[in-house]
């Protein structure tokens, strides 16, 4: 039986994995944004630990890391949670939210949690491209594009979870782009079945060692594929990774440095 923490768990991809880890037998902790997102959520046998917290807000990302570690150590993480902004929107510290959301939340969570044996990032095929991203990462420059910024903020997160299998060797790290789906977010007229978009992530979180092969995988219904070149490139990678670092306060991992 593995611990698993699922970040975005009330709807969607993530209650559906959920609802798979524990009809496998695995201890998964649940997360909302809120209280009032648990109350909507209604029952769910055999969860344990439900835990909140907004992921756009640097503080309560933090307060929700501290409230994992005491729970005790996890065996994985899947960063699930994600958004779309039609207007840009920027968090209480000034952070573009969609950014914040989607990767700098999950680089924050992967570097605070207790020695996470897993780190499972949710990606999107629409992170190919965005060759402005590293130039203007929070949108202050450009006419807005709730599409393009979305698919900047997975390919940012790509590139980090990249970079995170670099500098943490013994923590394996994935991405997993699950499909377009019929999700709030992805709307009605999605056309990737959404009762198998959570697999490979449960499968992810829970294979025999060395079944997945090598970390820094970037996956699609149980088969790897190849990323947008820029997110294998080192020198983006520590692009990212250095930003994140100073945007959030948490400081940029080397193998060195894990606890």
């Amino acid at each position: 039986m593995a611990r698993i923490f699922v970040t975005g768990s009330t709807q969607g991809i993530g209650r559906n994995a959920i609802q798979t880890l524990i009809g496998n037998g695995h201890d998964v902790i649940l997360h909302a944004r809120s209280k009032e997102r648990i109350n909507a959520f209604g029952a769910l046998a055999n969860v344990n630990t439900v835990l909140t917290g907004d992921l756009a807000s640097l503080e309560e990302v933090r307060a929700l890391a501290r409230a994992l570690n005491e729970t005790g150590p996890v065996d994985a993480i899947i960063h699930n949670a994600g958004i779309i902004d039609t207007t840009r929107e920027v968090t209480r510290e000034g952070i573009l939210r969609v950014l914040m959301v989607n990767a700098i939340a999950p680089y924050m969570l992967s570097l605070l949690a207790e020695r996470p044996a897993r780190l499972i990032f949710t990606g999107s095929s629409m992170h190919y491209g965005h060759e402005e991203a590293l130039d203007d990462m929070d949108w202050r420059e450009r006419r807005w594009s709730g599409a393009s910024a979305y698919g900047e903020s997975k390919m940012l997160l790509t590139a980090m979870a990249n970079g995170l299998a670099r500098h943490l060797p013994d923590t394996p790290c994935h991405t997993v782009d699950p499909g377009w789906v019929p999700t709030r977010m992805g709307g009605e007229s999605a056309s990737d079945p959404l009762d198998e978009a959570h697999l490979t992530q449960c499968w992810l979180a829970t294979y025999s060692k060395d079944e997945a092969g090598a970390s820094g995988g970037y996956w699609h219904h149980m088969e790897r594929r190849e990323p947008d070149p820029k997110t294998q490139d080192t020198k983006v990678q520590d692009a990212v990774l250095t930003r994140f670092a100073a945007l959030s306060g948490v400081a940029m991992p080397t193998a060195a440095s894990r606890p």
